[in-house]
């Protein structure tokens, strides 16, 4: 006969899909388009996901600007970048123009029309040379679509972090809450981005909340996650059962996962380009009102 220890043991919730992506580079940066994907639209709030993988840049290679090129429009979102590695620099047609240094995060609120554009270079603050980004949209609820636009420039030491227990590695809080640290970054639906750094060796159990929907995404190296291995770059999506969220680093350097979801979005999602809104007219109407100059202009001097 076997016996369980019931009392100890944690259920574990259970994944529902993994994806590796497909490519959607831009210039020079390797991207993979995560999410949206064959196996679901969203999590929680979050419609779109793209990872630009790290890349070694050489030391002589020229500095890009935001000159135009690759300005564009968004509306019924709010767009959030991560930056693992490199340096961000932001500029749109409200007016906000700020450099983002790894660590940091920008957020910012299309609302009712915005162009901006942005350019990612090395870290000149750490030498390394890498850029590595992560871009999430979120869907802003229907009465939020049509406020004003806004922007918010987060640093590496502005993102709440946690130390976890017995030296298992920390816990950054970019977008949400956990335990008493609160990101800057505003929220319209309840909603999370944690970014979980996990020694050589070591476990953490995550703990969820079963009326929220959660994924994560490996940026960096393997992980054992809820007893099944997953490679650098897979996104992991998560069913809607009761359980923790156990991440096991067998490796011998440490690893990182970025953790994400939230309330599940329950009104209509229309996307089209660079726009989400909640019907086919809305996103007429951002299309008509780009070409008729409402947004804005993007002005670099």
């Amino acid at each position: 006969m076997v016996l369980f220890n019931l009392k100890n043991s944690k259920m574990k919730r259970k994944v529902n899909f993994r994806e590796s992506g497909h490519r959607a580079d831009i210039g020079p940066y390797v991207i993979y388009r995560m999410l949206a994907n064959r196996y679901v639209e969203s999590v929680g709030p979050f419609v779109f996901l793209d990872h630009a993988v790290p890349i070694k840049h050489a030391a002589n290679e020229p500095h890009r600007k935001p000159n135009g090129e690759g300005a564009h429009p968004h509306r019924g979102i709010a767009t959030l970048t991560y930056v693992l590695n490199g340096e961000a620099d932001h500029f749109d047609s409200k007016g906000h123009r700020a450099k983002v240094y790894s660590g940091g995060a920008q957020w910012m609120k299309a609302g009712n029309g915005i162009i901006h554009d942005e350019a990612v270079n090395p870290d000149p603050k750490t030498n390394d040379l890498l850029t590595h980004v992560l871009q999430f949209w979120i869907n802003l609820p229907s009465k939020n679509k049509a406020e004003r636009p806004e922007y918010l420039p987060v640093q590496s030491d502005e993102i709440p972090k946690k130390e976890l227990k017995d030296n298992v590695g920390w816990l950054k809080v970019v977008v949400g809450q956990y335990d008493n640290g609160v990101s800057k970054i505003p929220n319209y639906s309840k909603q999370f981005i944690y970014h979980i750094h996990l020694e050589a060796g070591k476990k953490f159990e995550l703990e969820t909340e079963k009326e929220l929907e959660y994924a994560a995404i490996l940026p960096v190296n393997d992980a054992i996650i809820n007893d099944t291995e997953y490679r650098n770059g897979e996104l992991i999506g998560f069913d809607n059962s009761e359980g923790i969220i156990e991440i096991r680093n067998k490796s011998k350097e440490a690893t990182d996962i970025i953790v994400f979801g939230g309330e599940p979005y329950t009104e209509p999602i229309v996307a089209q380009g660079p726009f989400v809104m909640n019907t086919e007219h809305e996103i007429s109407k951002a299309y008509n009102d780009f070409y008729d100059g409402k947004y804005g202009e993007v002005k670099y001097n």
